[in-house]
């Protein structure tokens, strides 16, 4: 894979050429040191690339010379993750791992126990700040897909509207949480295939609330351990998004035999 990449969204299908934005060729001739002739990778966040070479350095508006295009296939699985907002700056380097583990979409939540909220322009600015977080982690290890950040949800709402997922899960260090294993060979055995559609709740310092993991039940989650010692939260997260990734990889996606 090429050294550099950039984001980029043409206003044609089949662009000829791309001027990338100030930021873009900011970051990429005075930050990285693109030079004329070098190879960049031009990307959308919705799985296309173009591969072009760079022939004006501009540091403001950096042009570069389409070679070819390509379409890049999703994975055949799309994880959500729910997280519940944590305290300093760790929600940046969630979504910077989730984006590298392939998430499709990242949802603030403020649960009962989060200490961080909230509202107006500060939330906008953050959803802003987390934007630009993934799409430096997509560049960064070329992730064509970018997931979508959406704005902060309460967790008692989103927990009740979550639906069209084909498996609700929700970390936990209760008593009775099953394994991730055990609950994807469940529903392996009921539906003959991997779940494709997956939403996983991280929790937030001390964890959900009793009655918090009471509603998730309620409105079909299962809860999913994460091992016998307490994660921190931003651990947790990738710990949760990775081993769930890995499983639904392997699980080969074809109908059970019979």
């Amino acid at each position: 894979m090429p050294d550099f990449r950039s984001f980029c969204t043409p206003s044609t299908a089949e662009p000829v050429e791309l001027t990338l934005s100030p930021e873009e060729s900011h970051h990429l001739v005075a930050v990285n040191r693109a030079r004329i002739g070098d190879t960049v990778v031009a990307f959308d966040g919705r799985g296309t690339e173009w591969i072009c070479e760079l022939t004006a350095d501009r540091k403001q508006a950096a042009v570069l010379k389409v070679r070819f295009k390509q379409k890049l296939k999703p994975l055949p699985y799309e994880i959500t993750l729910g997280q519940a907002l944590p305290k300093g700056p760790f929600m940046d380097a969630i979504v910077r791992k989730a984006t590298e583990i392939g998430a499709a979409c990242i949802v603030p939540i403020e649960s009962e126990r989060t200490q961080v909220h909230l509202d107006g322009e500060r939330s906008e600015r953050k959803i802003e700040k987390w934007q630009t977080a993934a799409l430096e982690a997509a560049k960064q290890c070329g992730n064509a897909f970018l997931p979508a950040v959406l704005p902060v949800q309460k967790a008692a709402a989103f927990i009740e509207g979550a639906r069209g997922y084909d498996l609700k899960l929700i970390a936990s260090l209760q008593p009775g949480a099953k394994s991730l294993k055990t609950v994807l060979a469940a529903f392996q055995a009921a539906h003959g295939r991997a779940p494709k559609k997956v939403l996983w709740l991280v929790g937030p310092e001390g964890d959900f609330t009793p009655a918090e993991l009471s509603q998730s039940r309620s409105c079909g989650f299962e809860p999913i351990t994460l091992g016998p010692l307490v994660l921190r939260c931003e651990t947790a997260a990738a710990y949760a998004l990775s081993i769930l990734s890995y499983e639904l990889q392997n699980a080969g996606f074809c109908p059970a035999k019979t």
